[in-house]
Parts: structure tokens; C-alpha cells; sequence
């Protein structure tokens, strides 16, 4: 008898969740058309950009619902590219990123809420550097789904942040003789992505 009941129970709720599975789609990341850029203040003087050039995961939702958006991303931190090699060394050492350690970078969803016509606060796990922080975006959409000449479905957003590199153990610095740092402590993060619908 009760093994009856538990496989009715079973049965009933693979009912219940077939209609959600029915309409949850998954959105691939598009690496060749998604740019993940950072700024860093340089002297207390100016700003220093830099790019991670890969970048891969997945966005899915239940059908045309945003705030169902579950968000996997996954950034190869030896990909980082500030155009100059010496500096680019520098930042995949120990005393930065520490690439050999800690090889990826990810950011993993945990709640989706409007924040207006077309914006979405984004509030998701950030790792880096081995260690985990919530952070929010300021999600914002680029326009309606559109169909590429090859017949897949393509969608974009783009979003923004700052975080505190100390935070995540990003610690190295170095005084100046005329007073503060060579590097700040607040990144300013810009998100470009484009997902093709599978």
C-alpha cells in the first residue's frame, strides 16, 4: 500500500512539473559576441580597462519570464587581456588572480527582480580569487529577440556592477611617494552578452 501511494505521489508531481519543463528555455551564451570589460583607478589618476576574452555559459527561463531567469557563467581568469603582456603577467600571478589556483571565475544567479521598462536587478554568487560574494547587477535589455540568418534565435543584454577586489582577497598594492596607492581598490565591472536560443 505504501509503495503504491509513493509512486501515485511521484507520478503526480512529474505531472505537476511537466507543464513548467515544458516552457523552460535554454539561452547559450554567445562567447564570440559577449565581452566582460573591468575598470581600475591607476595612480588616483586614471582609469585602467581591461577585458576577459572567455566567457561561456547559460541563461535559462520558463518561457517569456524574466524573473524565472536562472544565470550560469563561466569566465576563464587566465583570459584576461589589458593589452599590455608585462601588466597582463602581472595580473594572472599570485599577487593578483593567481590563474594557476584559481582558473575560473563564476556567477551563478540566486534572484531576478524588475526594476523598471526592460531593467532587472540581478543579485547572484560571485567567485573569484577562491572566495564567494553576493553581488548585484543592473541588468538591462538591448531589444526583442531577434532570428539570425542561420535561423537561431539571438537575444542581448548588457549589465553593470562594482565590487571591492579586497573583498575577494585581491589585496596587493603599492604606496606612492606623494600619498595613496598605484592601484584602487573599486572595479567597475560592464557586461555585454548575446545568447543564441537552443
Amino acid at each position: 500500500m505504501k509503495s503504491w501511494i509513493s509512486k501515485t505521489a511521484i507520478a503526480i508531481a512529474m505531472l505537476v512539473a511537466l507543464p513548467v519543463l515544458a516552457h523552460a528555455d535554454v539561452w547559450q551564451i554567445d562567447p564570440a559576441h559577449t565581452n566582460v570589460e573591468f575598470t581600475v583607478r591607476h595612480m588616483m589618476i586614471s582609469n585602467v580597462k581591461g577585458q576577459f576574452q572567455k566567457t561561456s555559459g547559460t541563461i535559462t527561463t520558463n518561457g517569456n519570464d524574466p524573473a524565472s531567469a536562472k544565470i550560469d557563467v563561466t569566465i576563464d581568469s587566465s583570459s584576461v587581456d589589458t593589452r599590455v603582456e608585462k601588466r597582463d603577467a602581472h595580473l594572472k600571478s599570485p599577487a593578483f588572480l593567481d590563474v594557476d589556483k584559481f582558473p575560473t571565475i563564476t556567477f551563478k544567479s540566486t534572484k531576478v527582480e524588475a526594476a523598471g521598462p526592460g531593467k532587472w536587478k540581478v543579485t547572484g554568487d560571485l567567485t573569484l580569487h577562491g572566495v564567494t560574494k553576493p553581488v548585484v547587477l543592473d541588468v538591462e535589455g538591448t531589444g526583442t529577440p531577434i532570428t539570425d540568418p542561420m535561423g537561431n534565435t539571438r537575444a542581448g543584454v548588457s549589465a553593470t556592477t562594482k565590487i571591492n577586489r579586497s573583498d575577494f582577497g585581491l589585496t596587493w598594492n603599492q604606496p606612492l611617494e606623494a600619498g595613496g596607492v598605484l592601484v584602487g581598490d573599486e572595479v567597475a565591472i560592464s557586461i555585454d552578452v548575446e545568447a543564441i536560443k537552443k
